[in-house]
C-alpha cells in the first residue's frame, strides 16, 4: 500500500536526573532532505540517523530535534546568537538616523536583549549519554514511518473512492458515446438536405461515406479505452509498497489528457456534464497525491 509523506513521532527517557526528548515529523518534499539537530557534543550521531532516515523513508522533508533538559549530566553555558545582535544593532541605528536621536549603541544596550544571549544545556561527552540517544531516536524514526503507513492506507482508501467514482462517470459516458455518433451522423444529413434545397444529390452512397468521416471525428472510443488502461494502471500503483507519488502524479496528468479530448470531441450535453464530474474528481486526487511518498 502507498505511504504518505507526512508523519510524527517521539520518544522521550530518562538521564540521571534530567530528560532526553527526540522528535521527528516529516512533510512533503519532492525529494528526500533529512535535517538532524543535535546537541554539539553529539555530531557523531548525525551520520547515523541520516542513514536510518533513509532506510524508512524515499521522499519527503524530515526533521529530527534532539533535545536534553537538566540533569546532573548536562551543563548550563551561555550561547551568542551574533546573527540576531547585528540584527538587533542594525535596527538600532536605523531608529537613531530616523528620529536624529543622540547617544551611542553600546554593550549595555545590547545586552539588555535577553534573546541574543541565553543559557542552554550542553551535555556531558558521556557514551551511555549517546547510546541512549540512539536509541530512542531509532524508535522515534520507527514510529514516523508507522505513522506514515497509517496515514498513507487513509490516503489509498480516498484515492482509490474516486477514482471508483470516476470510473463510473466513464461508464456513463461510454454507454451514451455510440448514441452520439449516430445523431452527429444524422445531424450532419439533414443539413446537407437543406443546403440543397429539395435538389439532387448526385452521389449518395459518397455522401455517406464523407459523413460516416466527420461522425467518425467525434469518436471517442480511443479515449476511453486509454482511460480505462490508466485507472487499472493507478489502481494497481496504490496497492502497491513501492514509493509513488510521481507515477500516480504523471498518471493523473495522463488522464487527464484524455478527459480533456472526450470532453472536446463529444459535442453532447450529458457528456460534458460527466466530463466537468470527473475533472473535479481528478483535481482532489490531484491534491492528495501530493502528499504520497
Amino acid at each position: 500500500m502507498i505511504t504518505s509523506m507526512t508523519g510524527f513521532g517521539r520518544r522521550q527517557g530518562v538521564w540521571l536526573d534530567g530528560t532526553v526528548t527526540i522528535e521527528v515529523r516529516s512533510v512533503n518534499h519532492r525529494f528526500l532532505e533529512a535535517s538532524i539537530r543535535l546537541p554539539r557534543l553529539m555530531g557523531s550521531l548525525e551520520e547515523l540517523f541520516k542513514k536510518a532516515v533513509q532506510e524508512h523513508c524515499s521522499r519527503g522533508r524530515v526533521e529530527m530535534t534532539v533535545s536534553l533538559q537538566g540533569g546532573r549530566g548536562s551543563a548550563r553555558s551561555p550561547q551568542l546568537d551574533a546573527a540576531l545582535a547585528k540584527q538587533y544593532y542594525q535596527t538600532l541605528r536605523t531608529l537613531q538616523r530616523t528620529l536624529k536621536l543622540k547617544g551611542s549603541i553600546d554593550i549595555g544596550i545590547m545586552a539588555g536583549f535577553r534573546d541574543i544571549i541565553v543559557l542552554s544545556d550542553q551535555p556531558v561527552d558521556d557514551p551511555k549519554l549517546s547510546k541512549l540517544v540512539e536509541k530512542l531516536g531509532l524508535q522515534a524514526l520507527r514510529d514516523l514511518s508507522g505513522m506514515r503507513k497509517k496515514e498513507g492506507a487513509l490516503l489509498a482508501q480516498d484515492l482509490l473512492s474516486r477514482l471508483k467514482a470516476i470510473g463510473a462517470l466513464k461508464q456513463q459516458v461510454a454507454e451514451r458515446a455510440p448514441s452520439v455518433s449516430q445523431e452527429l451522423f444524422v445531424r450532419m444529413k439533414e443539413r446537407v438536405k437543406k443546403l440543397l434545397n429539395g435538389g439532387e444529390i448526385p452521389d449518395i452512397p459518397r455522401l455517406h461515406q464523407e459523413l460516416a468521416v466527420y461522425a467518425d471525428r467525434g469518436d471517442i472510443t480511443e479515449e476511453l479505452v486509454r482511460l480505462d488502461a490508466h485507472m487499472v494502471q493507478f489502481q494497481q500503483i496504490v496497492h502497491s509498497a513501492q514509493p509513488a507519488g510521481k507515477t500516480l502524479d504523471f498518471l493523473i496528468q495522463e488522464m487527464g489528457r484524455e478527459i480533456n479530448t472526450i470532453g472536446s470531441k463529444a459535442s453532447d450535453a450529458p457528456i460534458a456534464a460527466a466530463v466537468v464530474q470527473m475533472k473535479a474528481e481528478l483535481e482532489r486526487i490531484r491534491e492528495q497525491v501530493q502528499n504520497v511518498e
